[in-house]
Order: structure tokens, then sequence, then C-alpha cells
């Protein structure tokens, strides 16, 4: 082996990404004469790994307030929505070790893109994007050069301190300034 190494160690060895855009029908208690607002609340998720895939699976409610009756009265109505986004991978390592740890991140938290009055008049159809991105972590194997004199760094050499040099370059007046 002589002056290399191989080391098991933890890493991203998948990632993968997907943007979503669903509709979601949602059915008021009274026909909506107009939408006022829309949004989206309580968003949770888990993820796992699945074969070659990560399933985010998740939930989120969609808030619609409208009005209703001839724009006389208003209500909010509120849906639990949930939801399965299937996310490929792309293998960095394909023959890693013990990769079911998954790393997710919500680059896009679901949002209210629109929301619309279906054409027969009693329904709301809301439009909502989202995005993920997800890193599969894994052990996996790494190769390293040793150097068998140890290491010859030194730790003044990194600049960390600061000489009286920089002192000279200061500006004493510069926090000082005319008070009014």
């Amino acid at each position: 082996m002589g002056d290399y190494r191989e080391i098991i160690t933890k890493a991203v060895v998948a990632k993968g990404r997907k943007f979503t855009q669903s509709n979601h029908t949602i059915t008021p208690a009274h026909n909506p004469s107009s939408i006022l607002g829309a949004w989206v609340i309580n968003h949770k998720y888990k993820a796992k790994k699945v074969g070659k895939v990560v399933e985010v699976n998740g939930s989120y409610e969609a808030n619609i307030w409208y009005s209703c009756d001839d724009n006389t009265k208003t209500e909010v109505v509120t849906e639990k929505v949930t939801y399965c986004d299937v996310i490929k991978l792309k293998y960095r390592d394909p023959d890693c070790m013990d990769d079911h740890d998954v790393l997710v991140e919500v680059l896009q938290q679901p949002n209210c893109i629109e929301a619309v009055i279906s054409p027969n008049g009693n329904k709301i159809i809301v439009h909502v994007e989202r995005e993920f991105l997800v890193e599969v972590i894994g052990e996996t194997k790494v190769c390293v050069v040793t150097h068998p004199d140890g290491c010859d760094s030194d730790e003044d050499e990194w600049g960390h301190g600061i000489d009286d040099e920089e002192f000279e370059d200061l500006n004493p007046d510069f926090l000082l300034g005319e008070e009014e």
C-alpha cells in the first residue's frame, strides 16, 4: 500500500432535486363569489430512501378566504393536503454501504401560486408549487496520500496573528464623527 491509505467514512453518495406543481380542488361550504386570499401553512414532511429514489411524504393546510352570497359575506375554508414526492437519485458512489440517512432541504416551501373558482362555480382550484433537494449519506471508501515523515506545516505560517504594521494603517478618526 505504500504511501496511500483507504479510509471508510460517511459522505454524500447521492443527490436528487424535484420541483413539483400540483392542483387541489377544495369544496367550500358555500358557492364562492370571489377569492380574497389563499395561503399555505403548517408544512410537515418526512423522507426515506426506497431503492434508488427518495420518497418525501408530507402535508400542509391550504387556507382560502373567499366571499359568498354575491359578495355580501366572507368565509375561510381550510383543507389538509397530503403528498408524496418521489425524487430520483443521481449516484456519485454506486458502491456505497449503509446509505439510508437522508438529508432534505426545502428549496421552496409549498406556496399558493393561484386560486380560482371552478367553471361550475361551486369549488375552488388551488395551484401550489414546492421544491426539495435531497442528499443521501452513506459509508464509502476514500484513498488518501500519507506522508511518512509527518506534516511539515507550522502553526505560525497560517498568518492568524496581527502585525504591528497593520495597526499603523488604521484610521483613528474612523469612529469619531461630528455631533449635531
